[in-house]
């Protein structure tokens, strides 16, 4: 953990923003709660599919561009990776970076944060490596050792785009805040055909239903609700006007649910907003960038358009 004052315990602020999220007139849930140990496991089996286009279209583009990433200032000090989701990633940056001397990964999710830094500590024995367990959408305080180094923050799989517009620029002004000097590589997704992003967010499988679902087992199991997954759907839906694709749970009947000894009523056809994806034209993440204290220095994306990956410095 980092050297500053605890912040409330997880399970505590679980339930308070669980409670507050389903008593809202609009019921909504922060989809940073979907990652337990459960729904990390299932969104890396997500990656994986054919629909899915974030992933491997990100990885070919850092593939294609690690030699320029490596002449980066902060890979001769520090990488800071927000969320350390997929490990292919996080390895082909590493392997570019010989000159790195730490490497500390910020996950909400314990468990899948010591896993994926047992993997680097046993492929790069010459690295300091630092996890800290933490909602990065948190002031996070003074982190450990980063003041002294040059430092590159690496935010891959369009994560930022999990949050609203002025969220993420609020974001990324709270890093410049915490490494005022350092560069940043980040993952966008951009707009394109509906049917397209459906599949991704809907897959024929239903992977992506068990994801969002699996939320719903957690509530029951760490709050002591009474959720009966049959009664809820996972819906996947596209809204141009926010340019975003949102994930939804669905009741399917009028209903009444009991969490954390409070009674929630559900009428049939109503939702609990679980997830946003937001997908950035240049010009809107640009300006996004600009908000939060960034400045854009270069862009790369694939040759058919679906994503690019951003290299911003703090300004």
């Amino acid at each position: 953990m980092t050297k500053h004052v605890p912040p409330v315990s997880p399970d505590k602020t679980f339930r308070t923003e669980i409670l507050s999220g389903l008593t809202a007139g609009r019921k909504t849930i922060s989809s940073k709660w979907l990652y337990d140990d459960v729904g990390s496991h299932l969104f890396e089996a997500i990656t994986e599919l054919d629909a899915y286009y974030p992933t491997r279209t990100e990885l070919a583009i850092l593939e294609q561009n690690r030699r320029k990433y490596a002449r980066l200032p902060g890979t001769r000090g520090a990488m800071v990776e927000l969320g350390s989701g997929s490990s292919r990633k996080t390895d082909l940056l590493l392997g570019a970076f010989s000159d790195l001397s730490v490497y500390m990964p910020i996950d909400i999710s314990a468990n899948h944060l010591k896993t994926a830094a047992e993997k680097v500590r046993r492929a790069y024995p010459s690295l300091a490596v630092i996890p800290v367990a933490a909602d990065f959408t948190q002031p996070l305080g003074q982190l450990p050792l980063l003041p002294e180094l040059p430092v590159v923050v690496f935010f891959p799989g369009s994560t930022i785009g999990n949050f609203e517009k002025a969220e993420a620029a609020q974001l990324l002004g709270n890093i410049r805040k915490i490494m005022p000097e350092s560069t940043m590589i980040v993952g966008v997704d951009r707009p394109k055909a509906e049917e397209v992003l459906i599949e991704a967010y809907d897959d024929p499988a239903g992977i992506t239903a068990a994801f969002n679902q699996n939320l719903l087992q957690r509530i029951n199991r760490e709050l002591g609700a009474d959720f009966d997954l049959a009664s809820f759907t996972h819906r996947a839906v596209w809204n141009g006007l926010e340019s975003r694709v949102e994930m939804h749970l669905e009741s399917l009947r009028d209903q009444s649910v009991s969490v954390a000894g409070t009674r929630i009523d559900f009428a049939a056809g109503e939702t609990v907003h679980t997830e946003n994806s937001h997908k950035y034209s240049e010009e809107a993440f640009t300006g996004i960038a600009n908000e939060g204290g960034w400045r854009v220095l270069d862009r790369d994306s694939d040759k058919d358009g679906l994503f690019s990956v951003y290299t911003l410095q703090a300004v």
